[in-house]
C-alpha cells in the first residue's frame, strides 16, 4: 500500500486540504492519506489554537473518508521534525511505502529543514504545484534526487488558513464558508474559535 503523509498546522483545515488528499487517492498516487497536524514546540512564532481543537476539526473534515487518517505523533511536549515523523510512520507501516506530500513552496527550501536532505534521499516526494509556482527551477535544484520527486497533476488553489482566519476574525462568514467544510465551520462557530476577543490562542514556535 502507498501511504501519503500530509503535514500542516491545519489551523483551520479547509476544503483544499481534503481535495488534495481525495485527488491523490483518486488518481492512484497513494492508497491512503495520513494527516499530521504540527505540534506546539517550534522555533518561530505563530498562533495555533490547541492541538485538541485542530484534531477535532480534522476529524470532522474526514469523518466519512475511509482512506484518510490522522496521526497525533507530532503533538508531543517536544519539537518533532518531519524526518522523525516519516521514520516513525515507516516503522509503523513497515509493509507499506511512505510518500511525503509537499507543496512547491515547501519543496523550495526543504534542503534547509533539519535532515531535509535525508528526506529527499529516502522518501518519495509527491509535489503539489501551486498555480503560480514554477516547477522547473526546483527540479534543476534537486536533480540529484529526481528519482524520488514525483510532480503530480494536482494543483493547489490559492486558499490559505491565514486568509480564512482573517475572514472569521472580521465576521465575514460568507467568505469563510466558501473554504471550510460545513461541519468544521459549525465547530468553529460553536467553540468561538478565531474570535480575537474570546478564542484561546497558543503562541508557538515552529521548525520543520
Amino acid at each position: 500500500m502507498k501511504i501519503g503523509v500530509f503535514g500542516g498546522s491545519f489551523n483551520p483545515p479547509h476544503k483544499m486540504h481534503k481535495k488534495i488528499a481525495k485527488n491523490l487517492i483518486k488518481k492512484g498516487y497513494v492508497d491512503k492519506v495520513i494527516f499530521v497536524p504540527t505540534g506546539t514546540k517550534y522555533e518561530y512564532k505563530t498562533n495555533l489554537i490547541s492541538n485538541e481543537k485542530r484534531v477535532a476539526m480534522l476529524s470532522l473534515m474526514i469523518e466519512k473518508e475511509k482512506n484518510m487518517l490522522i496521526s497525533k505523533y507530532e503533538l508531543q511536549e517536544k519539537a518533532i521534525y518531519t524526518y522523525e515523523t516519516l521514520k516513525h510512520l515507516r516503522k509503523k507501516y513497515k509493509n507499506d511505502d511512505i510518500y511525503f506530500i509537499c507543496g512547491t513552496d515547501n519543496l523550495s527550501y526543504i534542503d534547509k529543514w533539519k535532515h531535509g536532505k535525508e528526506i529527499l534521499e529516502n522518501y518519495k516526494i509527491l509535489v503539489i504545484k501551486r498555480n503560480t509556482d514554477k516547477i522547473a527551477p526546483l527540479l534543476e535544484k534537486y536533480k540529484q534526487y529526481k528519482k524520488n520527486i514525483i510532480v503530480t497533476t494536482i494543483k493547489e488553489n490559492a486558499i490559505s488558513s491565514t486568509k480564512i482566519r482573517t475572514y472569521l476574525n472580521k465576521n465575514n462568514n460568507l467568505k469563510a464558508r466558501l473554504y471550510i467544510n460545513k461541519t468544521v465551520y459549525n465547530y468553529i462557530k460553536q467553540n468561538k474559535l478565531y474570535n480575537p476577543e474570546k478564542e484561546n490562542i497558543y503562541y508557538m514556535i515552529k521548525s520543520y
